[in-house]
């Protein structure tokens, strides 16, 4: 039976370290670490000799102080330094979460955005809340919305159900985006009784005119059961690696498919998709577990 003393001394060492463990989770691992997370493969119909160094950015979710603008140009200054031949933005520019002090306005997060330089472009798609935050889009069902203007205004390519090629050294490839899969919000206010992708996976494949490889942008990973063999990788954003994760379990995903797809590297049936876990916060500023991570991919 613990004593009086005893009691005290593991109810103060508990306190403290709930105090602690809070600290950490909310002050330091959302805002202060940013991990480099990199993968390697070559999978199947990539063309041989082709190597090509994709660096991407997920869920930034700028808000004050989670994410200030200053801190998305560190961000944007590490990636940078990643010498990767693309940079790939995979959605969701704008914040998650109403703790917040403030919001950073999308000319301001845009502007540092713009700072972003590969040999072969900054590429992007658009995320649920860059759709979720803009009412006029929401109220229209259709976009651009504000996070798409403030991506073009700064000269980055946006991909919404489209493919372009490109060339490393002489070598194609296919760059295809689609839109949002939960862009538009169930709403009664707007008679729309369930939420709305606008996603055209099968209309942005149609658009790849040869037999480069592809590579998908999406920024919700739940795509991937429907996307054919002929993309040689999926990238994608939107789960933040579950956000919290303890010893391998988290208690929440925003995925149909729970943890399938929660983060990093998956092979289905010789298909290739990375999840990456995102820098910023959602509904929650509190990250554990999941660092935010600028993901490198070197491809062949």
């Amino acid at each position: 039976m613990l004593g009086r003393r005893a009691f005290l001394k593991l109810f103060s060492g508990s306190i403290f370290g709930l105090i602690a463990l809070g600290g950490y989770a909310f002050g330091y691992e959302p805002v202060v670490r940013l991990n480099v997370t990199r993968y390697a493969l070559t999978p199947p119909r990539w063309t041989p000799g082709l190597k090509l160094r994709i660096v991407a950015l997920a869920d930034f979710h700028a808000c004050e102080p989670w994410m200030s603008a200053e801190r998305i140009a560190a961000i944007c200054t590490r990636a940078n330094e990643l010498g990767g031949d693309i940079i790939v933005l995979l959605g969701d520019y704008t914040s998650g979460t109403d703790l917040i002090t403030a919001r950073v306005d999308h000319q301001a997060w845009a502007a540092e955005l713009a700072k972003l330089k590969a040999p072969l472009g900054v590429h992007a798609v658009i995320g649920n809340h860059d759709w979720w935050h803009d009412a006029a889009a929401q109220r229209k069902g259709h976009g651009p919305t504000f996070s798409h203007r403030a991506l073009a205004s700064v000269g980055i390519e946006v991909y919404s159900n489209r493919s372009a090629r490109l060339e490393k050294n002489g070598q194609g490839f296919w760059l295809a985006g689609v839109e949002d899969q939960l862009a538009l919000r169930r709403s009664m206010r707007w008679k729309r009784p369930y939420t709305k992708g606008l996603d055209d996976l099968g209309g942005t494949l149609a658009e790849v005119a040869d037999d480069a490889p592809v590579i998908l942008l999406a920024h919700e990973p739940d795509i991937f059961p429907n996307v054919p063999s002929r993309v040689s990788l999926t990238l994608s954003g939107h789960t933040h690696g579950g956000q919290v994760r303890i010893f391998g379990w988290s208690p929440y995903t925003p995925s149909r498919y729970g943890d399938r797809y929660v983060h990093g590297h998956i092979t289905e049936e010789e298909r290739h998709i990375i999840v990456s876990g995102g820098l910023g916060c959602s509904i929650a500023p509190v990250r554990f577990g999941v660092p935010p991570e600028i993901v490198v991919i070197d491809v062949g």
